[in-house]
């Protein structure tokens, strides 16, 4: 059973993580999760017998990558937007400028700069939709226990 002293104590040292101690332990477990799961249970003894119950190292790794994707999305879709609209205004500051066309890199007809603009405009358009759809479908992994069944999750909620 989950004890409020647990929780406090984990909660206590959630900021205080030792990348060090980490670093050193995994080169002795050779695993990153474990690592960590026993640095941290070193620090939180009390809380150390269910730090790591109920999850597997797949769990807690796949949703890390996932939290470190949506921050990603999160620092590249602004920078983006931020593109997108300062190539918008050159689109239309260079609408009428002429410039020569290019087809299978052979001069073509011609065009104007702004015009040649949307399409590259269009493409980030495109990619900002994608970007956003991936970000916004990130789905996180279940919690289903060591083995699936969720019986460690027993060993946590019953008294």
């Amino acid at each position: 059973m989950i004890t409020p002293e647990q929780i406090a104590e984990m909660e206590a040292n959630v900021d205080d993580i030792s990348f060090e101690a980490a670093a050193e332990e995994e080169k002795a477990t050779r695993h990153d999760v474990m690592a960590h799961v026993h640095v941290f249970g070193k620090q939180c003894p009390k809380a150390a017998p269910i730090i790591h119950l109920g999850a597997t190292s797949c769990y807690v790794g796949d949703n890390t990558d996932l939290l470190v994707l949506r921050k990603g999305f999160d620092i590249l879709m602004p920078k983006l937007i931020g593109v997108i609209s300062r190539l918008s205004k050159f689109a239309e500051e260079y609408r009428s400028l002429p410039t020569l066309g290019f087809t299978h890199l052979q001069p073509a007809q011609l065009t104007t700069v702004g015009k040649r603009t949307t399409l590259w405009l269009h493409d980030l358009l495109m990619d900002e939709r994608a970007l956003r759809r991936a970000r916004n479908d990130l789905k996180f992994r279940g919690v289903k226990g060591t083995t699936g069944t969720q019986a460690s999750f027993l060993q946590l909620f019953n008294a």
